[in-house]
């Protein structure tokens, strides 16, 4: 649809989407269209400002709920926001809000990574809003990988031992303190600090930013040194994204790797998506003296009684639809005769089930050994997916899983400079590290590597820093340093630089 049709603002409304009658009704000269395009930290003070003892309750209760987004970082957002444009650690926090002045107890809330896309300086006030829900007497589930959040828990579930058909196991339970005592990989990464380089590398060229005006830069000027490991950070809604999404993407050589959905049908899956199932179809069919179609359930293959699809769907009409496994082919997606062939002992359906580290050392060598196929494995692995399957729908992957996906694809292609949005997103304290390791790897091989991020050990592994800020909002949108981790640590001059002297100090 993006290809044909175009986007233009309206004419009439100007885009508020409102008549000229609502757009008309003003109070102080500031109509409802006004106000909603207001940055939040100022509708409160408006608000505040505004004295009308007949409507004081409702001023009163639409103040606390300003405040509110204020107390969860969010307070650099504007009312008329488009909700498909916020991170999902935006969305997840605006969901928060409704609750934050709930007067109701003895409720169980259940929050899937709240820190994501956070600043150091803003999981802070997270957490105080995490114990403020705990202290009115309710319990608080938390699903999180971040230290600082792990730390201000009363109890810690630690599931593993290790991802994907080696976990699924409650391997520690107890106190933060007892998991720290633990010989899980939870309790052992705990305590990790990336060190600074001794020694960071030279750059052989720039990138030039000009005159950067998107959302809330303001005319920034700024140059990316080529050749090395870049972290662009900042407060949330200091303006990383505007400038490096809107200022870097598009550009020739540019591979732009971020969380957005993957761009797919629900019959998607990791092996189709990064090409892998195409050398693996044609092993099978060399092996075998027949098509490559046959190993395809989206081709000849394919389970007539659910067209490949596994499940059959039954819409429910005014309920949702459910989706029941095929009793024909019982979930695998090939017609019977097919699964009659083998490469190396295994069906295709096997293979699918495969995870990429099992995958990987079957196509690695022996009867099933396939060259093609183990490189793209080999890619996958080292982005920290090696317990996803094969055959894994990609509806059901992370953010974080859907990034690293693309980044396995696209690390084979020509780009000279790959930039990463929050790639530390859903990972693990022991991934991290296999993270900057990959990240190493891409700039020794003569890319350049641009990082959007928070996480300090990023940070301190970069070879040079970009910081936004100070604030969000109309209070960011500047560059306040430019250099090396280092040097950032000793100036403590930015909230990032204060956090990340604590990181390396501590």
């Amino acid at each position: 649809m993006e290809r044909a049709v175009t986007f233009t603002t309206c004419p009439e409304c100007d885009g508020t989407r409102l008549s000229k009658e609502a757009r008309s009704s003003k109070i102080k000269g500031i109509n409802i269209a006004g106000a909603c395009a207001m940055q939040i930290s100022d509708l409160a003070g408006w608000v505040r400002g505004l004295e009308e003892p007949s409507v004081a309750p409702l001023l009163e209760a639409l103040g606390q709920i300003l405040d509110s987004f204020g107390e969860i970082g969010l307070g650099y957002l504007s009312l008329n926001r488009s909700s498909g444009t916020l991170s999902g650690g935006e969305a997840q926090r605006s969901k928060m809000i409704r609750h934050l002045g709930s007067s109701l107890t003895d409720v169980t809330y259940v929050f899937d990574e709240p820190t994501i896309g956070l600043h150091p300086h803003d999981v802070q006030r997270m957490n105080d809003l995490l114990l403020q829900l705990r202290d009115k007497g309710n319990t608080v589930l938390v699903v999180e990988h971040e230290p600082e959040a792990i730390a201000i828990a009363d109890h810690v579930v630690d599931l593993g031992p290790k991802a994907g058909s080696e976990g699924g196991e409650v391997v520690f339970e107890g106190t933060v303190d007892g998991l720290r005592a633990s010989d899980t990989i939870t309790g052992r990464h705990l305590d990790d600090r990336a060190a600074l380089k001794d020694d960071v590398r030279t750059p052989c060229g720039t990138l030039e930013i000009r005159g950067a005006t998107a959302n809330n830069l303001q005319d920034v000027d700024v140059d990316i040194p080529l050749g090395l490991l870049v972290v662009v950070t900042g407060v949330a809604g200091s303006g990383k994204s505007s400038l490096i999404q809107g200022s870097l993407s598009g550009r020739d050589a540019v591979v732009s790797i971020d969380q957005a959905a993957i761009k797919g049908s629900r019959r998607s899956n990791p092996a189709t998506y990064t090409g892998l199932l195409e050398p693996i179809r044609k092993a099978f069919a060399k092996a075998n003296g027949v098509k490559p179609a046959l190993f395809s359930a989206n081709s000849e293959g394919a389970c007539p009684n659910c067209n490949g699809a596994g499940v059959i769907y039954t819409d429910l009409a005014m309920m949702a639809g459910v989706a029941t496994t095929c009793e024909v082919c019982e979930g695998k997606r090939f017609q019977a005769e097919v699964l009659e062939y083998e490469l190396g002992g295994k069906d295709i359906s096997e293979v699918l089930a495969m995870s990429v580290t099992d995958a990987e050392d079957f196509f690695g060598d022996g009867e099933a050994q396939v060259p093609a196929a183990h490189a793209i494995l080999q890619r996958l692995a080292d982005v920290g997916l090696g317990y996803l399957s094969l055959g894994q729908p990609l509806t059901t992957l992370s953010g974080g899983e859907r990034q690293r996906l693309k980044l396995a694809t696209h690390m084979g292609d020509k780009g000279g400079v790959y930039v990463l949005d929050e790639p530390t997103s859903g990972l693990h304290l022991a991934d991290v590290e296999q993270l900057l390791g990959l990240l190493d790897r891409l700039v020794d091989s003569g890319k350049s590597v641009v990082v959007i991020e928070h996480h300090q050990a990023v940070m301190a592994h970069a070879d040079w820093i970009i910081d936004l800020g100070p604030g969000a909002g109309h209070d960011g949108g500047r560059v306040v340093f430019e250099g090396t981790p280092a040097g950032h640590d000793g100036a403590r001059s930015t909230l990032t630089g204060e956090h990340l002297a604590a990181y390396v100090a501590s």
